[in-house]
């Protein structure tokens, strides 16, 4: 589905006919979270995950997979209430603990990190009034436990990235640091309905496959080590990336068609060379937009190097 944050009548008519089943499986009404407010949150998450050609039952279909008892609860703690914060440290305290030994294998930097997010999660910061909380972002698609597992390891990257900019020149050149040559300027713009199709297949990405490619393709992180910052075996990651590179370059040269390309002529834009194409790939695989995580001047596609023809498609 992509993203489209109007509200339609066949999202609202969808949410209001399943409504009382959603709300009575999230249970929460005992978290502080109202029929009304779990009908916009329902609302939010499938006008930003549907397109204007998606039906009535498309949208009910949809909506029947969320794990709405997370959804809930997430959205619970990020508005404040107690009583859904207690339940998040008593189901999730002790996993989120784990999960950044794994990633940061040193028990104190460990709990520096899972602290440093805790505070990110509960919503400690005040922006125009209301609490800014990682929370309110997650939607149900998957895992809150998995969403919980991809957060950290981008708290984990940006703290690497930072630490990484803050070393001194004179460090630098202590360490027989060179000073970087200026990049030569892209050669070519690449078609406008390249970089929108291109845009909207990684939007559609879900936070972790973005985080995945991203680790792998741009900050050159190894198999083993995205694996350990996710807390699955170093084959997961390898099939998972396997995946994704043969699944994008059709999805690509399909939102190029829809976008009044020929065929043909979408597949010739993707055979220029790919140190000339100008796109913002890291802009699109941040999982948030104030993200600091995958920032950098780097957008010349080192993914599109798998999209790449290699025969027929």
């Amino acid at each position: 589905m992509g993203a489209n944050k109007s509200i339609s009548a066949d999202i609202q008519s969808a949410v209001d006919e399943l409504l009382p089943e959603l709300h009575a499986r999230s249970g929460g009404e005992k978290i502080g979270v109202t029929r009304e407010s779990f009908s916009a949150i329902l609302c939010e998450v499938a006008a930003k995950y549907s397109s204007a050609g998606n039906s009535h039952r498309e949208v009910r279909t949809f909506l029947l997979t969320l794990r709405v008892e997370e959804l809930a609860l997430a959205r619970a703690c990020a508005a404040g209430e107690n009583s859904a914060w207690e339940i998040f440290l008593i189901r999730y305290r002790e996993k989120l603990y784990q999960s950044a030994l794994r990633i940061a294998r040193e028990d104190s930097a460990a709990r520096d990190l899972a602290d440093c997010l805790y505070a990110e999660l509960y919503g400690t910061t005040i922006r125009n009034g209301e609490r800014v909380s990682k929370l309110a972002s997650f939607t149900g698609r998957g895992s809150l436990e998995g969403w919980l597992r991809t957060v950290l390891a981008q708290e984990f990257v940006n703290r690497y990235r930072r630490t990484k900019r803050t070393v001194s020149l004179d460090e630098e050149n202590e360490d027989g640091t060179q000073f970087a040559a200026p990049e030569p300027e892209p050669l070519s713009a690449a078609d406008p309905r390249l970089e929108s199709a291109t845009d909207a297949v990684l939007d559609a990405l879900s936070a972790e496959d973005r985080l995945v490619l991203a680790a792998y393709y741009l900050d050159e992180r190894t198999l083993a080590e995205i694996a350990r910052m996710l807390g699955v075996h170093e084959s997961t990651i390898s099939r998972k990336l396997d995946k994704l590179t043969k699944g994008l370059r059709k999805k690509i040269l399909a939102a190029m068609v829809q976008r009044g390309m020929a065929r043909r002529q979408a597949e010739e834009a993707l055979e220029v060379d790919v140190r000339d194409l100008q796109i913002d790939i890291r802009r699109t695989l941040a999982q948030e937009a104030q993200s600091a995580a995958f920032s950098g001047k780097e957008g010349v596609l080192p993914i599109a190097q798998k999209l790449a023809p290699r025969g027929k498609s």
